[in-house]
């Protein structure tokens, strides 16, 4: 017998806008759907500061628009989750999708994950990465401020982003590997006007490196052989940011559904794949045009599609999903709109009603309570700490609050989670906002248990470090690829006896980025002295924790 209960119609894996579209037209059509999405929903269109070729909206910004579309599909009943796809059984009438927080039974899935920056390949991208070569401008442009930027590419995201690196830079100089610009003419031609940008074409890089980040770059005009060296002044270094393009996020389905020969998923005119019961939308698929306009039809395509899919299957198995429940709220209240703003509807400031309904279920599955522990200084963001975690206490009687004094600690301020009077090893110096509001939420809820679930053969190596191992973990609350780990650096912490994770807002701490040489986000620290840069999961930090302490 299969729960009905716990069943949905359509599990849609990625909140950007194809999945997005996909929601609204399905809970529209009263189909029950769960959106799950590993960093943020939106997408990557969410750091795009203008978008003015959508049609009907006239202009506005990506993550403005993306959240009227997740107010959208949350008004028509959908369920959302950020949580990752970890594996799928789609063998039968009732798919699973396991995730990394359990797993989720339905009857249909659409695959909408996107693509991820590539990597070029010169000598030196791969060791400067986090030191002075970055590939994405809003998470690490600040990083560069004052400084001199190249930019490597010559599509939309190259022009675009370099326009936005301006805002940091001193001068940005975009190497283009063709003759010219293959993006809209439009953007190619405000790239090329800017006063602080200069275009140079028919050019690759060949090579950087550096001391204390990058003061070294070479690169050749593939026509006439000419090499140039560009050496940044005495005790300065400089930015180099790649975009040259996207590889499809398609590893969840490469043993399961047919892949082309660049990993895009095929499908049909109706976005079905190889797979019965799984769809795809969006810039995983293969197609001539990747722009939000594009995803967001392919989102509604798949979504017709699996109605009928969806429909087949229960009047052949009799399996029956409930209703999505219409929210009690009116679409189109622009104070609802952006989670994290200044509205009426949160009346405190911090916690947007999306926010609210996150804690309050995590808050109902705590099994103990926990006291959050401030310590402060004088200066203001210590002040937004402590009205922040003193809004989230008066919320629910599973925390509680103590404010302490630590002379010892240069890092203030900060919270730390303690559970009968232990130290769980899990803390944030900063303000936990923005995109590590949920990686608090979750540090949390494991340090409270039952916490995440996880792989018995894992938990049980994480148990096994004996020895001491301190995790520093330095993120931008712009950044959307710190969340993934801290949560999985603060889920070992908070199942280790052995093992702290402490997280900082680099904003606020200018030594440590000095000491670590950080010139991009996540940093992770371990011991002092181990730095690594960018995401990495449980199993791949704790074969990093074990290396270690061996």
């Amino acid at each position: 017998m299969v729960d009905t209960e716990n069943l949905y119609d359509v599990v849609i894996i990625g909140g950007g806008p194809a999945g997005l579209s996909a929601a609204i037209y399905l809970t529209r059509a009263k189909y029950r759907v769960l959106i799950l999405e590993k960093e943020q929903f939106g997408g990557q269109i969410t750091i795009t500061h203008e978008v003015v070729n959508y049609p009907g909206v006239g202009k506005c910004s990506g993550k403005d628009l993306t959240d009227t579309m997740y107010l959208q599909a949350e008004y028509f009943g959908a369920d959302f989750l950020i949580a990752e796809a970890t594996g799928l059984d789609l063998k039968e009438d009732v798919k699973i999708v396991h995730t990394n927080r359990g797993e989720f039974k339905c009857i249909g899935v659409l695959l909408a994950t996107g693509a991820h920056p590539k990597m070029v390949g010169f000598k030196g991208e791969a060791e400067y990465r986090g030191r002075g070569v970055a590939y994405c401008a809003t998470c690490d442009g600040e990083f560069f401020t004052g400084k001199e930027v190249f930019v490597i590419g010559g599509g939309f995201a190259a022009a675009e982003e370099s326009i936005f690196l301006t805002k940091f830079a001193n001068h940005v100089t975009i190497l283009i590997r063709r003759e010219d610009f293959s993006c809209a003419e439009a953007v190619a031609e405000q790239a090329r006007s800017h006063e602080k940008i200069t275009v140079i074409t028919n050019t690759v890089v060949e090579e950087v490196k550096g001391e204390n980040g990058l003061n070294y770059i070479r690169y050749k005009n593939r026509i006439t052989e000419k090499i140039t060296e560009y050496r940044a002044k005495e005790g300065e270094n400089f930015g180099v940011f790649v975009f040259a393009g996207y590889a499809p996020e398609t590893d969840l389905v490469k043993d399961i559904a047919e892949l082309n020969e660049k990993g895009y998923i095929i499908t049909d005119k109706s976005q079905k794949t190889s797979v019965n019961g799984l769809y795809a939308a969006g810039d995983i698929c293969i197609k001539p045009l990747r722009q939000v306009v594009t995803a967001a039809s392919d989102g509604a395509l798949a979504a017709t599609e699996l109605e009928k899919y969806v429909a087949k299957v229960q009047e052949r198995t009799g399996l029956r999903t409930k209703d999505p429940v219409i929210r009690e709220k009116v679409f189109g209240d622009k104070a609802e709109k952006v989670p994290g703003g200044d509205n009426e509807t949160q009346g405190d400031g911090f916690f947007s009603l999306e926010m609210r309904t996150q804690l309050e279920t995590v808050f109902d599955k705590m099994e103990n309570p926990l006291m959050l522990k401030l310590c402060l200084d004088n200066r203001p963001v210590s002040k937004e700490l402590q009205k922040y975690i003193t809004t989230l206490v008066k919320m629910t009687d599973k925390l509680l609050l103590e404010i302490v004094t630590d002379n010892s600690d240069e890092f203030l301020p900060y919270v730390k989670l303690y559970r009968d009077d232990i130290y769980t090893g899990l803390a944030f110096h900063g303000v936990p906002g923005g995109h590590e509001f949920t990686s608090f939420v979750l540090g949390m809820y494991n340090a409270a248990g039952p916490g995440q679930a996880m792989d018995e053969v894992i938990r049980k190596r994480i148990k096994g470090v004996e020895k001491q191992v301190d995790i520093k973990i330095l993120v931008s609350l712009s950044c959307t690829m710190c969340p993934d780990l801290v949560i999985a650096a603060q889920h070992m912490a908070a199942i280790g006896e052995h093992i702290t994770t402490e997280v900082y807002d680099i904003h606020h701490y200018e030594s440590l980025k000095n000491k670590y040489k950080v010139m991009s986000v996540p940093c992770m620290v371990i011991n002092d002295k181990h730095v690594y840069f960018g995401k990495k999961n449980i199993q791949q930090i704790l074969e990093i924790v074990e290396e270690i302490v061996k």
